[in-house]
């Protein structure tokens, strides 16, 4: 970056694994003169905290979105200043249970320079641990500031101004007084490390609204699950077929009222031609009518449900992002995707912005590369410069028109068709390598053995397609040592399956 427009501060807002390896890889700069990286949870961890007693009123509001339902909060007129504490809901708790376990092995999942402290797939207390241990690691957990909720962001300097800088507000609840405290800060670029699995996303179907009024606490998102002890010989309704939806069936067959019913627009990798035992599959809910029955598109239906569970996921949320003062919004609703962004990192009309974490893609090795990229590029030692406004509106119109002809996200990264690989390879590009002197980091590279694990090693077996081998013999002239070069752990929790052609290998994410 040209020396008057250079950027001196960071800020970084969030400190869960992509805020971990974004402070991580400026500090390895030894280039910035400040990195400040703001928590509102009392430590590091992200999504990964778990949070024994999930928030009993969760606001949710069938097609609602998180401008609705997590919006900014109002600034106090004069700054600094004391508050009473916030009561608006802000969506802070993670979705985390107690019996949850990473799907992503961990020889791929975990940073280059640490691995996670056993595998293939650890309980969740294993990344929290990690990510918390890793600002210690890098002897960077002085740059912490935790309890502290970024309220405002907030350009002062016009947008493509080669010297950009941002305000920022912050609230900081302190539990001794009982009190908010605010105040203002400025830094030369923002980092948005803020993760998007907070404010949950439950569509609109015919009568659902209603319903959730006649029976509250009846419908529920997959957010608030903790246990399947709550819901013993409770007659249950999971919406959706992904890795959450997969994981919650799983765990609540030991407690449940069989049948658990599934309702499932398609099917899912895992899924064989059958359910499994104690599982009936139903299509699309179509309609919550008020005696309690549940209607589907085939018009079947089920009567006398206690609980229905949503597991459909997450909606991006930027409460902080002051649209007005910086001229648009972060994120399009409409096409699901962040607006005007390049290579899922940078922005095409602000320099000092960036975003590490947004992709569905390798956690957490794909951030590492963001934040390299990124922190090499505001230190001015890229190797490579990032492209003219003309090519980032193309990349980012074409893989518009990929996604809807394809009928994938915008911000889904395959594997199988080498997009990831890349990907990645473009962010390594403009990164290179660090000083001779030993300043900045290095991307790593993908090796052979991280490769192997992810196009090899599920969570569970894949009906038809897997061979659920468990470390026995061979697999289509795999030899057992090569999986004994992974990480220790118990074989019977994961399955060893054969090499074939597949185009999204990380779907499970």
């Amino acid at each position: 970056m040209a020396e008057d427009g250079c950027v001196r501060s960071v800020a970084i807002i969030g400190a869960g694994a992509a805020g971990a390896i974004t402070a991580a890889a400026f500090a390895a700069e030894e280039y910035f003169e400040r990195i400040q990286v703001f928590e509102r949870r009392e430590s590091a961890g992200g999504t990964w905290i778990y949070d024994s007693s999930p928030p009993s009123k969760l606001p949710l509001k069938p097609g609602s979105l998180p401008p609705e339902l997590d919006p900014s909060l109002p600034v106090p007129n004069n700054l600094p200043e004391i508050t009473s504490p916030n009561e608006q809901e802000r969506f802070t708790q993670t979705p985390i249970y107690s019996s949850l376990t990473t799907n992503v092995p961990a020889i791929a999942m975990p940073f280059s320079d640490l691995p996670f402290a056993y595998g293939p797939f650890v309980p969740h207390h294993i990344p929290k641990q990690y990510i918390e241990s890793y600002f210690a690691y890098h002897k960077i957990d002085s740059l912490l500031s935790l309890n502290t909720t970024i309220e405002d962001v907030s350009l002062i300097s016009p947008p493509n101004s080669a010297k950009e800088k941002w305000k920022l507000t912050l609230r900081k609840h302190d539990p001794v007084r009982q009190v908010d405290v605010w105040w203002e800060d400025a830094f030369d670029a923002v980092v948005l490390a803020n993760g998007h699995y907070s404010v949950p996303f439950i569509p609109e179907v015919t009568g659902l609204a209603a319903y959730m009024k006649l029976f509250p606490g009846r419908i529920q998102h997959s957010k608030t699950y903790r246990t399947p002890l709550l819901y013993t010989n409770k007659k249950v309704l999971i919406i959706g077929n992904s890795a959450s939806a997969k994981d919650l069936s799983m765990d609540l067959l030991s407690t449940v009222a069989h049948p658990l019913y599934l309702s499932r627009r398609s099917a899912s990798r895992w899924d064989g031609p059958s359910p499994p035992r104690g599982i009936i599959w139903k299509p699309v809910v179509k309609e919550y009518r008020m005696d309690g029955r549940i209607v589907f598109d085939d018009e079947s239906y089920v009567d006398g449900v206690d609980t229905v569970i949503y597991c459909t996921g997450y909606l991006p949320s930027f409460p902080f992002w002051d649209a007005k003062n910086n001229g648009r919004e972060i994120w399009d609703y409409k096409k699901n995707k962040l607006a005007k962004t390049y290579l899922h990192t940078f922005f095409h009309d602000f320099k000092t912005l960036g975003i590490v974490g947004m992709p569905r893609v390798l956690t957490f090795r794909s951030f590492e590369y963001q934040a390299i990229a990124l922190a090499r590029l505001w230190s001015g030692r890229q190797t490579k410069a990032l492209p003219g406004l003309e090519v980032q509106e193309g990349w980012e119109e074409e893989r518009e028109i990929l996604g809807k002809r394809q009928g994938k996200k915008f911000h889904d990264i395959e594997w199988g068709t080498g997009e990831t690989l890349g990907w990645l390879g473009e962010l390594y590009e403009i990164a290179g390598l660090g000083k001779l002197t030993g300043e900045g980091r290095t991307p790593p590279v993908i090796g052979e053995e991280v490769r192997w694990a992810i196009e090899n090693l599920r969570k569970y077996p894949e009906p038809g397609k897997d061979k659920d081998e468990k470390r026995k013999g061979k697999v289509e002239g795999e030899s057992v040592s090569r999986e004994d070069r992974l990480e220790g752990g118990d074989a019977e929790q994961w399955v060893l399956v054969g090499r074939r052609a597949e185009k999204d290998l990380l779907s499970f994410i």
